[in-house]
């Protein structure tokens, strides 16, 4: 189903309007008032609010409140990543401006177009035909595509991530960021802490990766197949263009198509199909075993929610169903542990 459209924000501190009024006035071309402000629903990272004024819509997005991880919440780096894909036609909202100084609403943030269109949150597609289903799913693997044959330094982003390593730096990081939340220890992740460092694929080829590519981080047109707008790049950086697509196999691998007997009735392509279109678009003969990047992919899932717990357990989680995550990070670890030993753990 489409995502409904927002929820009232919590309670008139959670914005200071005035403020972000005189900051929208100083830094956002053509801006008039009045300000009205409203929550998007859904979302465990960043805070994100509708802004409408009588002649225009925008996006805010923010970090949360209280303390934070490290690197984690990076609205800046969003901001980066869309400011240098939006001159070159890429479908990503037109960026307004990043704010750096908390004293205007509490945290940083920055402001973008409101893109209109349809977001679904299952990956069936609910109420869409089977060929445009089909068509969506092939449009965001030609997006995908796209987005890896940027050169980053032609567009800003030559020192956007480190080159070389991306997964090896990857798992530092979410093993770090897993420990940073620990609330009990699981012996699967152990296992993974080892095993995938012990085991990780070489890069042959180095990307602006989006790192959270799936169906839900898309804006799909409303009169169209096809993709208006990537979201959320909390998470991007440069590194290798497998683990985008890997991510996005996900839902094939272990998701909610794994488990649909029929996908050629609903019109969305398989895993193999998918496989083939990422590789014809991208020049390659064939992928590495795939595997070893859903365990990967599991493995930081299971960070990721840990992350969550643990910003429950420290008073700073964007949900009050945060802490029921808790029962979720050990399922995960198993799937993880699950594809680990298919790649030969």
């Amino acid at each position: 189903m489409t995502e409904p459209l927002t929820a009232p924000a919590p309670g008139p501190s959670d914005v200071d309007v005035a403020a972000l009024e005189r900051w929208m006035a100083a830094n956002v071309a053509g801006y008039a008032g009045p300000l009205q402000i409203r929550r998007f629903q859904g979302g465990q990272s960043n805070p994100t609010y509708q802004l409408a004024t009588p002649a225009a819509r925008y996006v805010l997005r923010r970090q949360p409140s209280g303390r934070l991880l490290a690197s984690a919440h990076a609205v800046d780096r969003e901001h980066r990543a869309i400011a240098a894909l939006h001159p070159t036609g890429f479908p990503v909202p037109r960026p307004f401006g990043l704010c750096r100084d908390e004293q205007v609403i509490g945290t940083m943030f920055y402001v973008m177009q409101l893109v209109e269109g349809r977001i679904f949150r299952e990956p069936t597609l609910a109420g869409v035909s089977p060929p445009a289903r089909r068509a969506i799913y092939l449009d965001m693997l030609a997006v995908m595509a796209r987005l890896h044959a940027v050169d980053p330094a032609a567009v800003g982003l030559a020192d956007f991530g480190r080159p070389g390593n991306y997964m090896a730096r990857q798992i530092h990081r979410w093993t770090g960021q897993y420990r940073a939340s620990e609330t009990q220890r699981l012996e699967t992740i152990e296992r993974l802490i080892e095993w995938l460092p012990a085991t990780t694929p070489t890069q042959d080829r180095t990307a602006i990766v989006h790192g959270d590519f799936k169906i839900d981080n898309v804006i799909i047109e409303a009169n169209a197949p096809r993709l208006a707008a990537v979201l959320d790049w909390e998470l991007s950086t440069l590194g290798d263009p497998l683990a985008d697509f890997a991510y996005l196999m996900m839902t094939w691998a272990n998701g909610p198509l794994a488990e649909n007997p029929d996908l050629a009735a609903l019109g969305i392509p398989t895993l193999q199909d998918c496989v083939d279109e990422y590789c014809r678009l991208t020049g390659r003969d064939r992928l590495p075993d795939l595997n070893w990047y859903f365990s990967y992919n599991l493995f930081r899932s299971a960070c990721i929610l840990q992350g969550i717990v643990g910003r429950a357990r420290d008073g700073t989680a964007n949900s009050a169903e945060a802490a029921s995550f808790a029962e979720r990070v050990p399922m995960l670890a198993a799937a993880a542990w699950r594809f680990a030993e298919r790649a030969g753990a």
